[in-house]
């Protein structure tokens, strides 16, 4: 019988395709997956430290894998990605799960199923095998099991070089490493032979990507091509022949985005694109620049809202996501009031809002000025609320708009999809439609939702 694997995941859409890879290295070995965790033969925690809340949630969660060894002695547990890799963390990470037979970082996860085999060919000895690589190496090509067969992330570039006060994030991704651009048109190329309808370049900060003399605007041009994609009519249009003689059109979006890297050149190329997604997601952060300038993020309010103005003289009806943080140390309510209004003037589609948490190895956790935390949930729900009432209204404003809509998903006797401008469209239609773009005519609103009728 083959053994099996179950894989647990935390954080980000990174972490998410870096699971994806853990299953395809597992798969390469021989292995299937599990339904559920206590059929697992190797169980796997893929985790992140990004935020308190989440490793948290992972400490509670490897705390009950010492009860399923107990009953499965030849289960095999496996700790990886940025919580081990977090500076000083193994040591005691060992001391509080000794049980863990695998604990790896961020750097040498391509090297799982190695370690995998030095444990079976060791299990009579009991011996657990800890590396944690103190640098990063060369992006490596591993192989990839999608869990999703209409939509794709495909990794760019990996690491940071921004340092952000509060993030830990160059500390256990490492620095910046673009991957190779012949090696993601392959893997685009192969995706969309295989029907892949919507794939997401993945990076910290995609706009940074850079190989030899390819730019991120470059790559973006290559890319839309490969699905017989044209430029010009800035609206996601009818497609080509691809290279093997098929319609290949999809849809291309990416995050994240840093603004101090979003370049005009970029901008116009999204805008042309007919395989490239109408919408740009922009953390933000804060709309004030006494605290932007703290958080270590270089530019101002005035040069964000300027980059929104850019955006939307190519494209008017742009899509616009961004993340926004309350709370950070020495934020007073002027410079919470600057966010809010900067809510407000931009007009965001989508607004991620979280509360400022300290992280350990941070520069913003020696600040001083830390936010009481009930003022930080009081100004996170003004926040949500603003967005909300914007994001309801916008929507009523769409009503009586034609959109282009991928059809991902059946849901309660509707069809499920996205705008090009990553709107949510429900309609009523048939399961078949699913992974097709279709016309919808918006008939109605609800909250940021919309309901149509499709037209072809």
């Amino acid at each position: 019988m083959r053994k099996k694997y179950f894989v647990n995941t935390y954080g980000c859409q990174m972490n998410v395709h870096e699971s994806e890879k853990i299953a395809g290295i597992l798969k390469a070995r021989g292995l299937c997956s599990a339904e559920k965790i206590e059929d697992a033969d190797v169980i796997v925690y893929n985790s992140c430290c990004i935020r308190a809340t989440a490793e948290q949630r992972i400490y509670g969660h490897l705390s009950k894998v010492k009860k399923l060894k107990e009953s499965r002695p030849d289960l095999i547990a496996v700790l990886c990605g940025c919580m081990p890799q977090k500076p000083d963390a193994l040591r005691p990470l060992k001391k509080r799960f000794p049980y863990i037979d695998v604990i790896i970082g961020t750097h040498n996860l391509n090297l799982l199923g190695e370690y995998l085999d030095k444990i079976e060919d060791e299990r009579e000895g009991g011996v657990g095998h800890y590396e944690i690589w103190e640098s990063e190496r060369a992006v490596c090509e591993v192989p990839v099991l999608r869990n999703n067969s209409l939509s794709a992330f495909v990794n760019i570039i990996e690491g940071c070089d921004n340092f952000c006060s509060y993030c830990i994030v160059p500390y256990v991704k490492g620095r910046e490493r673009s991957r190779p651009a012949a090696a993601i048109l392959d893997e685009v190329r192969g995706l969309i032979g295989r029907g892949f309808k919507e794939i997401t370049l993945l990076g910290q900060n995609v706009n940074s990507y850079r190989d030899g003399g390819t730019s991120f605007a470059d790559l973006l041009r290559r890319l839309n091509g490969l699905g017989g994609g044209d430029f010009g009519d800035g609206g996601g249009g009818s497609g080509g022949l691809n290279e093997s003689g098929t319609n290949g059109r999809f849809k291309l979006k990416f995050m994240t985005s840093h603004p101090k890297d979003l370049s005009e050149e970029v901008i116009k190329v999204i805008a042309e694109g007919d395989n490239l997604a109408k919408c740009i997601h922009l953390p933000v952060q804060s709309g004030s620049s006494r605290i932007l300038r703290l958080m270590n993020r270089p530019y101002t309010r005035e040069y964000y809202i300027d980059l929104i103005k850019l955006i939307r003289k190519y494209m008017p009806s742009a899509g616009l996501s961004s993340d926004l943080m309350v709370g950070f140390p020495s934020e007073s309510e002027e410079d919470f009031l600057d966010s809010l209004r900067l809510v407000e003037e931009v007009r965001f589609n989508n607004l991620y809002t979280f509360i400022y948490n300290r992280r350990s190895g941070t520069k913003a956790d020696l600040m001083e000025g830390q936010v009481d935390e009930k003022v930080k949930i009081e100004r996170i729900e003004k926040m949500i609320k603003v967005q909300f009432a914007i994001g309801a209204e916008d929507a009523g404003k769409c009503v009586g708009q034609v959109f282009e809509v991928l059809c991902e998903r059946a849901e309660k006797g509707f069809i499920y999809g996205k705008s090009w401008e990553d709107r949510p469209v429900y309609f009523k239609g048939r399961k078949e439609l699913i992974g097709k773009f279709v016309k919808v005519r918006v008939a109605s609103s609800k909250n940021t939702k919309l309901f149509g009728e499709i037209l072809d």
